[in-house]
This record gives structure tokens, C-alpha cells and sequence, in this order.
């Protein structure tokens, strides 16, 4: 059973940061009963623009869209620059190294990292410089103001320069030995670096690797490592100074990043990010209920319990549509209002792995095989 496929069986998957080493453990053994969704009724419009294929993907994908071009990377070492618009290659190269993390790009220069712990900086489809990290890193860099950021699974932040590959800072933590095996958190907000370290969003200085806020979004507890695991999980929602996020299995919550302080923080049981906008945010928890949140609150607005048990994705916020990808591939589109379904289109049966992305009126999906598929409005 590969990675993604036990991502999708809400399995926890771990990793051992003094050793690096993976760990896997499936929850259950016999899966609950999926809800008939009988036939569909389409009340929205889309369809099939164009796919492509980036080949499988067997690592925690992140999608990279600035403007048009949308970078993508399978687990091969292929990485590719397409344009959203006709689903066509701008370039496609292939690394001949098998990757663990990507793709980070400001749409020059693009940067993953590989399973040997190296990270790889590109210049448009040109590699330029590798350099070795300390651990795994299962977080696509991000590449921002002539520098790389790298996240990596000890819960180290490492920074680089993007032209010639030099080391300018490093900040490590401490924590428990077992970090969750998945993509976390680090963004830019203005002019602050912000990371997901353990259950705290971190601002740092993106100059200097300094601390200048921390934010409890949620605790540690239980009565082992796996129980205490509360790592901020990618996917945010981010709405001017406000950054609300995912803790591992434990919480949701909102900060604000110029006071540096947690709005509010509520109970949540999931391994996947949000989406939102200023008014509700939106997740799937483990079961594959949906719920909207309010944003200024937390109070919940409403829940949909149609595609529980379908290994669902983090969502997409398009207009008043929620959509969610599912463990067979298919793109469920749900009311904003109250998560009535709207329609649902089929990809190539495996699951959706990589986060849901939109670029202009393209909705931008990749599968576990390395389907690639752009879906527009009618």
C-alpha cells in the first residue's frame, strides 16, 4: 500500500525525527459503509477543459499556481510548469531524483526536495544548485523574496539564497520525537515568514530567522506521542492579516498575524486543511463530514454528512461552491449555503492527492496516477 493510498484510509502516517524514519498505522480494519449518492443532478455546469499527466504520485503534492502557470512534480523527479489555461507544458524536466516534497515556485525560480534529503532549485527548467538537508522534508519549500524556506519534518525552517544555494539562517525546535508525515505549513504574510511548528503558528523574520510572534492554535495531549501529535496540517485560509488553520486530529483556529495572537480555537477532527473566505471557513473532517465554520467565531454554520467515509480532500472555495475531491477521484461540488450537492465529475478512479488549486475560472486537480485535469464552468 503506497503513502497516499493509506492518506486516503485516514491512516497516520509518522515520522521519527532523530531517525527520519516513517512510520504507518491503519486505523480500522474494516471500513465504515459509504452513503448511496444515487444519480447525478447537476444544478451547476462544468466540465472537462483538458488533462495532462505528471506520472504517479506517491508523496504529499502541493500545487504551485502563480498567474497561469500552474507547478506540479511527480514522485519520478519529473517537474513541470503547465499553463492552466490549455493544460499544455511551458516546460517539463526531469530531475532523476525521487521527491519527498514540492513544488515551491514564485513562477522563476521552483524548488522540492528529495527523498535523499536534498533540496533542488530550478531556473525556469534549469537546475541551478542542490543542497543537503539535515532531515526529511514532506513540506514544498517556499520560495519568496530571493529566498528558499524549507520546513522540514525535525521541525527545523531553514533559509537559502535562491541563486546560489547559501545557507543564510536556520532555526531548529525541539518537541516530541514523532512528527506527523505530512505537509505542514510556511507562508509569507507581508513581511513576516510564517510556519506551523507543533500546534503554534510561528512569525518569524524572514531576514534573520528571529521569532517575532507565536500562536497556540492547539495543545498536546493524551497518553502517548501519537495521541499528542497536534502539527499544523497545510491548507489555510487567509484573509488579509487573519490565517486560520488545521492542528492534526485536534482543532481548527484562526490568528491574527500582526498582534500575533489566536482569534479563537475550536475542537476538530481532522487530517486535512481549510478553505474559506470572510464570512465561513470550510473543511472535511476524518469521517468525511463537512462542515462550515464562522470565521469570526468558530460557531458552526452547518454540516453535510452525504460523503462520509470517502477519504475526502481538503476543500475549494469557488464562488458559492465548496468542492471536495474523493478517494476514487471524483470532485464532489457542494453549496456553499448549506452543502447541498451541485454536481460531480470523474477524473481516472484513483484518489485526489494534491491540494485543489484555481487559477483564473480552472479548477486544477491532480490524481494518485499523475492525472492532471483542468475543469471550467459551463
Amino acid at each position: 500500500m503506497t503513502y497516499m493510498q493509506l492518506i486516503h484510509k485516514l491512516s497516520l502516517h509518522l515520522v521519527l525525527a532523530a531517525g527520519a524514519l516513517l512510520l504507518g498505522a491503519c486505523a480500522g480494519t474494516e471500513k465504515p459503509k459509504q452513503l448511496d449518492l444515487g444519480p447525478n443532478v447537476p444544478l451547476i455546469g462544468v466540465r472537462t477543459a483538458w488533462t495532462s499527466n505528471i506520472g504517479a504520485i506517491a508523496f504529499p503534492l502541493q500545487v504551485r499556481i502563480v498567474d497561469n502557470l500552474a507547478f506540479v512534480a511527480g514522485s519520478d523527479g519529473t517537474v513541470a510548469a503547465i499553463d492552466t489555461r490549455t493544460g499544455g507544458d511551458l516546460w517539463r524536466v526531469a530531475l532523476g531524483s525521487k521527491l519527498s516534497a514540492g513544488v515551491g515556485s514564485d513562477g522563476r525560480y521552483s524548488a522540492v526536495v528529495s527523498r535523499d534529503n536534498e533540496l533542488i532549485t530550478l531556473d525556469g527548467s534549469k537546475e541551478i544548485w542542490r543542497q543537503k538537508m539535515g532531515a526529511v522534508t514532506l513540506t514544498a519549500p517556499l520560495v519568496a523574496g530571493g529566498r528558499v524556506f524549507v520546513l522540514s519534518a525535525d521541525r527545523s525552517v531553514v533559509a537559502f539564497d535562491v541563486v546560489v544555494g547559501r545557507k543564510l539562517w536556520q532555526q531548529q525546535r525541539s518537541g516530541d520525537a514523532l512528527v506527523l508525515g505530512r505537509s505542514g505549513i510556511v507562508m509569507a504574510v507581508g513581511d513576516t515568514l510564517v510556519a506551523g511548528l507543533s500546534g503554534r503558528l510561528v512569525g518569524m523574520n524572514p531576514l534573520t530567522g528571529k521569532t517575532r510572534w507565536e500562536a497556540q492554535v492547539a495543545n498536546s495531549r493524551g497518553t502517548n506521542e501519537v495521541e499528542r501529535l497536534v502539527d499544523l496540517v497545510s491548507g489555510v485560509s487567509r484573509v488579509g492579516d487573519q490565517v486560520c488553520v488545521r492542528a492534526f486530529q485536534s482543532s481548527i483556529g484562526c490568528v491574527d498575524t500582526v498582534k500575533g495572537s489566536t482569534v479563537w480555537s475550536k475542537p476538530a477532527s481532522a487530517a486535512t486543511g481549510l478553505v474559506g473566505d470572510g464570512t465561513a471557513l470550510y473543511g472535511a473532517e476524518s469521517d468525511g463530514r463537512v462542515i462550515a465554520w464562522r470565521r469570526s467565531d468558530g460557531e458552526r454554520l452547518w454540516t453535510s454528512d452525504r460523503l462520509r467515509f470517502r477519504g475526502l480532500t481538503a476543500p475549494l472555495l469557488v464562488g458559492e461552491s465548496v468542492i471536495v475531491g474523493d478517494e476514487v477521484g471524483t470532485l464532489h461540488f457542494l453549496s456553499s449555503k448549506d452543502g447541498a450537492p451541485l454536481n460531480r465529475l470523474a477524473t481516472d478512479g484513483s484518489p485526489i492527492v494534491a491540494n485543489l488549486e484555481l487559477s483564473g475560472q480552472t479548477v486544477f486537480a491532480v490524481t494518485q496516477r499523475g492525472g492532471i485535469y483542468g475543469f471550467k464552468p459551463e
